[in-house]
């Protein structure tokens, strides 16, 4: 591949998110401009928008837990949710092809990202290793508790998450005392 052909790819597949998130109808965009000549097929733009979700999820997990590590459940379901928010056409076509692949080599590629994408999920919050067999079933229990978090909720910014308490705390003994007054 080329170097301008590289940046025309790119071009292309942040079109196709556009439309997608324009779209909303878990569909596939194979009519925007540049899909036909930046990609072999389905499966090649579907692969580059998995790729691209998977970047944006691992991305958000690592700013989650920066500012909220000690309920690592819930900053990767947040941090789930908030990829879910940013990229909601991506999403809902990731979700369309994997309940229902054109072919079988599309059910194996959304069967092994949805796997991965599970992997992810029960390694960050802390519940499995890699190697664990259930990583499966627990990155499941994250994303559908994600996907609950994301339909009620607007976007949460780690910033927003975690915020530092604004009244001084005063020193050990003086909160030791109020605890004892009270």
């Amino acid at each position: 591949m080329t170097w301008k052909a590289f940046h025309s790819r790119g071009e292309t597949l942040r079109s196709v998110i556009a439309t997608s998130a324009v779209r909303r109808d878990g569909l596939l965009p194979m009519d925007v401009e540049g899909v036909a000549t930046g990609f072999r097929d389905e499966l090649d733009l579907l692969g580059a928008l998995t790729l691209k979700w998977h970047t944006r999820l691992s991305g958000q997990i690592d700013r989650m837990l920066a500012h909220q590590p000690m309920d690592l459940d819930e900053a990767v379901a947040i941090a789930w949710s908030n990829t879910a928010h940013e990229l909601a056409g991506v999403r809902l076509i990731i979700d369309h092809y994997s309940a229902n692949p054109s072919d079988d080599a599309m059910a194996t590629a959304m069967a092994s990202a949805a796997f991965k994408e599970q992997q992810l999920l029960a390694v960050n919050a802390g519940r499995t290793s890699i190697a664990d067999e259930t990583a499966r079933r627990v990155g499941s229990e994250i994303e559908e508790r994600a996907r609950l978090l994301h339909r009620g909720i607007p976007m949460i910014s780690a910033d927003v998450q975690y915020a530092e308490p604004e009244e001084p705390r005063g020193t050990l003994i003086a909160r030791l005392r109020a605890v004892v007054a009270a």
